[in-house]
């Protein structure tokens, strides 16, 4: 990225920072996930699914009992979907950062496993 610094036209003396106000740079907006690039082939409960992954630490209680809550579903169906998800284009598409995130973990859980098996000599998967 090459930053063009201003230059004084003859005869100007005030200081580079009044000059330009223009052109200098603006903080970035702030994140607002409703802004988000539409996903269409994910339905609002897909979507509502990523949005708890992003702020579940933020809800009283454990995690469980607000998947209870909140999805009617129990966590053994609520993970299912959660992977199902995380391996979707659409899923990056909406949240890149947070697919991501729980791809890596996944992935690290799974070596973990491979790694334990291994470890005790079994190869039955």
């Amino acid at each position: 990225m090459v930053v063009e610094m201003p230059t004084r036209a003859p005869g100007d003396s005030s200081p580079p920072s009044r000059r330009n106000r223009a052109a200098a740079p603006q903080p970035a907006p702030a994140l607002d996930r409703s802004a988000r690039p539409s996903a269409h082939a994910l339905s609002e409960r897909e979507q509502a699914i990523l949005d708890f992954e992003c702020s579940w630490w933020t809800e009283p209680g454990v995690k469980e009992t607000a998947i209870r809550d909140r999805f009617h579903l129990s966590a053994t169906r609520y993970y299912r979907i959660l992977h199902e998800l995380i391996g979707s284009a659409e899923a990056m598409a909406y949240d890149p950062l947070l697919v991501r995130r729980l791809r890596r973990a996944s992935e690290q859980r799974r070596r973990v496993r491979v790694e334990r098996r291994a470890a005790e000599g079994r190869t039955d998967r």
